[in-house]
């Protein structure tokens, strides 16, 4: 099988291989580079870029070091580099990278690939180019600045020569690294890749068949397991009878996983592993298991229960978050407008279930998952089996999607300690029943919002309450706040200009394993603010649009100063990425526009309407619903403006846009995980849809024009979308749902 070995320990003699028959090449150095952890190594690999590649073949090998769930990050990451480097597309080939911590992070979550990387790699290709331009200029004895680089050629105008990378190759190899700071970057009028809608390079592959992903993987020798978890969160093996699954054909072993104490953190869950020699055998011994479990603190856990409780916090005063303006006390009933909005919990359930396979020697482990944090698969597994780091190799899939259930890497750790105990290559495949059932779920939570008007029916005050399990319980025994980090994710955040706004926090313990998905907290919040402006732009009789704009003031760019709380902003600085209403303005502008070209909703029919900014991206969001006499849901449009900075492929932008559409459905209109008795009561795509294709609206999708920096694209199409589509039904209906999803109420 392929292993996806390019780029591990790239030296001379790796590039020899890379490039096959074809002789040497140029691996670039990147010692110059401030913000490379290779900076900080002394061995000599520390002095090689492990992005750039070329072959005398002409070839330009270019690696992604992050992971490909379908967004295109594999095509994107080589667009950037490609351009600054002034490389031939046609003659471009993508490694994968494997995990590897001189790459800098290779977290593929938070919207960040692009975000991040954009300017390191910018800085990657013209590292490339100059030294290519240098070795050109020596051979042809001129000055460097009169020569240039375009579809992977080197040419001199004056004197009309040229040579190709691969010609240049070996000599630019032996160049001296130029210093970043003396790098000159492409001005925008010169991209080539960036800003071009290139096929996603894995396209043929998908089509066809032959792209692998963690399913598809088989090494030599190995074994399967299908693993048996715990049903309640904390609870264990109390009594062990493996006699019958022993006895089914092919059944190899059975073995039992220990839980870890404290917090689940992304240790495996424990239970009962049956190994086999095929996939069969491990389920159907599986089945012939006979387990008692022990007691767990979560036994008694019931969703609902929990959700009524949440809701009862949320109207009592809670710790406050932010303060914007002067406390407001008086809250008369005759110019109150409050309402409390619920989200249950939720799952990832990504089309395919997490996989990993793991073969553990006397000298190391290799690891091949569709994993979103490779490093974080090679932390993990070298932790769990007294390894260090450096021994354990982590081959990265491609992914059946991710959502954020493929950063949590417990799945590819119950493979190594499988493997290490079986003495053999042990594949570990999740069934769809064990991803909903035993994986990390979107926190269940509720928000109040109530606001006091004033005579004109415009908010003078607005007091918003947040209440839902942390994510960092996940880490930290104890932790029943939602962290600040969490509720930076459209909660105190969203730049409202009224006279006072208060923001407050109640506590949420925890019953389960908590983890972020796809937009994280920005699901429950947009959720809140989206539906709680709506309401208020009705009381005012207004358009929600206008509504919107009215509450976000002036232009100007938001710094939230004095207003008791540090604004994390996705990890970027304000300065590069503003919250600017400005931007917020344009996308809604944009989508007014193309609702009124889309034309007035029928019988029974309505416009809602929701504007979101998360990730450093804006997003405006319009739906057109039907809802009929018989409570029968049809969503027949949608229409979605996005302004993410300057784009690197505006066909991924879009269809991730697309994409967040209908993942935000998934969740509005059907998404719900329940408790009782402390079990999940769903199981699979039965009693946990998806959307299906009869109810997926037109979608129209607007990519603002912008040189701004790059912003996040996968997750901020998905927060207007909840809102939108309950502000919608209301239009249509008359009905105002406040608590998700929507099949509670209307068939769907």
């Amino acid at each position: 099988m392929s292993s996806f070995t390019a780029t591990q320990n790239f030296s001379r003699r790796d590039v020899l291989k890379l490039f096959g028959a074809t002789g040497g090449g140029l691996a670039l150095g990147a010692s110059g580079l401030g913000w490379s952890p290779m900076v900080m190594a002394q061995n000599a690999d520390s002095r090689l870029n492990l992005f750039i590649a070329i072959g005398e073949d002409n070839k330009v090998y270019l690696t992604c070091h992050r992971s490909e769930m379908g967004q295109g990050i594999r095509t994107g990451i080589p667009q950037v580099l490609a351009d600054e480097l002034g490389a031939d597309w046609d003659n471009v080939v993508v490694v994968q990278g494997l995990a590897d911590k001189r790459y800098g992070s290779q977290n593929t979550d938070g919207s960040r690939s692009i975000r991040k990387g954009f300017d390191k790699m910018r800085e990657m290709g013209a590292l490339a180019r100059t030294m290519l331009e240098q070795a050109a200029a020596d051979r042809w004895q001129v000055e460097l600045s009169e020569v240039s680089t375009s579809n992977n050629r080197v040419s001199h105008a004056k004197s009309g020569k040229s040579a190709t990378f691969g010609e240049l190759a070996m000599a630019a190899s032996k160049v001296k690294l130029p210093d970043v700071k003396t790098l000159s970057l492409k001005p925008v009028s010169e991209y080539t890749h960036i800003g071009a809608s290139h096929t996603i390079v894995d396209m043929q592959d998908m089509l066809t068949g032959k792209a692998q992903y963690g399913y598809d993987v088989q090494v030599d020798g190995m074994l399967c397991a299908s693993i048996t978890r715990p049903p309640v969160f904390g609870s264990e093996v109390a009594k062990l009878d493996d006699a019958a699954a022993r006895k089914v054909a092919g059944v190899v072993d059975v073995i039992q996983l220990s839980p870890t104490k404290g917090a689940p953190m992304f240790h495996p869950l424990g239970g009962v592993a049956v190994i086999a020699s095929n996939s069969w055998s491990a389920l159907e011994g599986r089945k012939a298991l006979k387990i008692a479990w022990s007691a767990s603190s979560n036994d008694d856990h019931d969703s609902q229960v929990y959700l009524n409780t949440l809701k009862d916090r949320v109207t009592q005063p809670g710790k406050l978050m932010r303060q914007q303006g002067k406390e407001v006390t008086d809250w008369p009933a005759e110019s109150t407008v409050s309402a409390l909005y619920t989200v249950p919990y939720l799952a990832h359930a990504p089309m395919e279930a997490p996989s990993a396979t793991a073969s553990v020697t006397a000298s190391g482990c290799e690891v091949w998952a569709s994993t979103q944090t490779p490093q974080s698969v090679q932390q993990n597994v070298a932790g769990a089996l007294g390894l260090k780091e450096e021994q354990v190799k982590v081959n990265v899939t491609l992914l059946g999607g991710g959502f954020g259930r493929k950063s949590k890497p417990d799945y590819c750790v119950e493979a190594a300690l499988l493997s290490k105990k079986a003495g053999s290559p042990v594949k570990v495949c999740w069934s769809r029943e064990d991803e909903i059932q035993n994986g990390y779920l979107h926190a269940i939570s509720a928000q109040h919002y109530q606001a006091k008007l004033g005579s004109d029916k415009m908010p003078e005050a607005i007091l918003q309450r947040s209440g839902f399990p942390s994510i960092g319980s996940t880490f930290s025994e104890g932790a029943d706040y939602p962290a600040g980090w969490e509720l930076d994710l459209g909660f105190v955040d969203v730049p409202l200009a009224v006279k006072s706004l208060r923001c407050e926090a109640v506590k949420a313990e925890a019953h389960t394993r908590i983890g972020w998905m796809r937009s994280v907290c920005n699901i429950q919040h947009a959720f809140g603010i989206g539906s709680f402006v709506d309401e208020l732009a009705v009381k005012a009789n207004k358009p929600c649009t206008v509504m919107w704009k009215a509450l976000l003031g002036e232009v100007r760019q938001e710094t939230f100063a004095n207003q008791a709380f540090k604004y994390g902003n996705y990890g970027e600085d304000l300065a590069r990425h503003p919250v600017d209403i400005a931007r917020y303005r344009g996308v809604i502008d944009a989508v007014e526009q193309a609702m009124d070209k889309a034309g007035v909703a029928g019988k029974n029919q309505g416009w809602g309407f929701a504007v979101h900014r998360s990730f450093t991206a804006f997003v405006a969001t319009a739906l057109l619903v039907q809802v009929s006499e018989d409570k029968q849901l049809k969503v027949l449009k949608a229409i979605s403006a996005i302004d993410a900075g300057t784009v690197v492929n505006p066909d991924r932008v879009k269809s991730q846009t697309e994409g967040a559409v209908m993942f935000g459905l998934s969740l509005a209109m059907m998404g719900e995980i329940d408790f009782k008795d402390g079990h999940v009561v769903q199981s699979n795509f039965h009693d946990y849809p998806m959307l299906r294709m009869p109810q997926c609206p037109e979608i129209e999708t607007i990519v603002i024009e912008s040189e701004a920096p790059p912003a996040g694209v996968g997750e901020p199409g998905v927060p207007p979308v909840a809102p939108s589509l309950t502000n919608a039904i209301f239009a249509a209906s008359g009905m105002r749902i406040r608590d998700l999803p929507v099949s509670k109420l209307l068939t769907v």
